[in-house]
């Protein structure tokens, strides 16, 4: 079973940054380089809204608008990892942070909804 687990969130001030990890394991008749990424943020009381998706092979990406020139994706599929480079960031970008993991197509602008797992979330939270 294919599980990810995210890592690197935390406590910045406004302007701050954070890289956050989302390391991936389990894979058994199938290899991380063949999966794509996305990650995903929810904000109290809010469902989930995509941030950012990372084709398998790392060359393509996109971003929220709002995040766009802010956050960077990227991964490094020998150590299984998806990363989130996190820029200025700002007391609207405290939120949970959640990544995902899927074959197929890349999901952009939206939530994947065909996965193999999703992580337990990492807490970003900005302060002012």
């Amino acid at each position: 079973e294919v599980q990810v687990v995210e890592s690197g969130g935390g406590l910045v001030h406004t302007g701050g940054s954070l890289r956050l990890s989302c390391a991936a394991s389990g894979f058994i008749l199938s290899s991380f380089s063949n999966h794509a990424m996305s990650w995903a943020r929810q904000a109290p009381g809010e469902g989930l809204a995509w941030i950012s998706a990372i084709n398998s092979g790392g060359g393509s990406t996109g971003h929220a608008d709002s995040m766009k020139g802010r956050f960077t994706s990227s991964r490094n599929n020998a150590k299984k990892t998806l990363y989130l480079q996190m820029n200025n960031l700002q007391p609207d970008d405290t939120t949970m942070c959640y990544c995902a993991i899927y074959s197929g197509c890349i999901y952009y602008d939206t939530v994947p909804t065909d996965f193999d797992s999703w992580g337990r979330r990492t807490q970003v939270t900005v302060s002012s």
